[in-house]
């Protein structure tokens, strides 16, 4: 989302994040007009966000590169948002324009809202097609099947979607948005509710983890994703910066050892660039640090250590296969990895 620049709303003392506007889906029988189709629409994200980071994940995972083309704007706004200033001129190659809020603005002239990612853009009319961020990426696994590549991992079963759907529930009240609410609380008795709120559920997370590979059933899915998101950025910038700081993932051994895991995983840590990440926390909520200083650490050698996750049994990718290489046009660059 816009990380605290636009679609989210806090008052005097209470974070509270804004839901996303635009929520057309792109299903595989059309029924909203929008159906799936190769090439036609295109993926704006920004690897310093958590929100964007899940599609990052997902569209690896299901090998979508060639169907959804991909977007990725400058980690750090100005007072018009997300930018393309990572491409050539300054504009993104496919859509030609150089601020996301254009495609926001071709969808509906003078939007009052805040421009936000992930956002997925009709390509031939350049408008916006959706910013629903909880609904994009089981849309990616289940209504985009046709375009998957051969061996995706089925992220959503559906067998198991009530369990996914009550796990990742309390995953985004506590801990997802957690940190934020924590992050951005005004008022001392808001930011403590929070922050144990959060460490409340990563104990009971850890409990569930401490003998199972991953979140529901034996292989990754959408619930893995959407801690891994907020796990990998935790002590990057929500132990200091949002001042969760009870302790560190890296104190935690199977919180830690499951993140590495997954950060191992091909599809996870291939799409993580901390240096995004750092530099747009850091230096886009001048509420919170109004230096603009970025810190230096952590050392981030730790997420290449052995996890020793694979004793506990599981299957990754289920009857899949891991995703192949990345791209060469969308490898972190080196200052962004371990």
């Amino acid at each position: 989302m816009s990380e605290g620049n636009g679609n989210s709303a806090y008052g005097r003392k209470a974070f509270k994040r804004s839901r996303s506007h635009f929520t057309d889906r792109i299903t595989a029988d059309g029924r909203d007009g929008r159906p799936v189709e190769a090439g036609r629409y295109r993926l704006i994200a920004s690897r310093a966000c958590p929100w964007a980071s899940r599609a990052l994940v997902s569209r690896r995972l299901l090998g979508l590169e060639d169907a959804l083309s991909l977007g990725v704007v400058d980690p750090v706004q100005d007072d018009r948002s997300w930018r393309f200033t990572l491409d050539p001129d300054g504009r993104d190659p496919v859509l030609g324009i150089r601020y996301l809020s254009e495609a926001y603005d071709a969808r509906q002239p003078e939007y009052p809202g805040g421009v936000s990612v992930p956002a997925i853009v009709d390509v031939p009319s350049g408008k916006l097609v959706t910013n629903d961020y909880q609904q994009l990426t089981l849309d990616l696994a289940t209504e985009w099947k046709a375009l998957h590549r051969q061996g995706a991992p089925d992220l959503y079963p559906a067998g198991l979607r009530d369990e996914i759907d009550e796990v990742m529930a309390d995953i985004y009240e506590d801990v997802n948005n957690g940190v934020y609410r924590a992050g951005f609380a005004t008022g001392q008795k808001e930011y403590e509710a929070a922050c144990a709120g959060v460490f409340h559920r990563l104990e009971l997370l850890g409990q569930r983890l401490a003998d199972r590979r991953h979140l529901v059933g034996d292989s990754i899915t959408e619930a893995d994703i959407r801690l891994f998101t907020t796990l990998v950025r935790f002590d990057a910038v929500y132990h200091g910066h949002f001042k969760c700081n009870r302790w560190k993932l890296t104190e935690h051994p199977v919180l830690w050892a499951y993140a590495r895991d997954l950060y191992q995983t091909p599809g996870f840590g291939d799409t993580v660039d901390f240096d995004h990440i750092k530099r747009h926390y850091y230096q886009v909520h001048t509420g919170i640090n109004p230096t603009g200083i970025v810190p230096l650490g952590p050392d981030l050698a730790g997420w290449l250590t052995p996890h020793h996750r694979e004793r506990l049994g599981g299957r990754p990718f289920g009857d899949g296969t891991p995703p192949g290489p990345v791209r060469e046009d969308e490898e972190i660059p080196a200052q962004g990895r371990p």
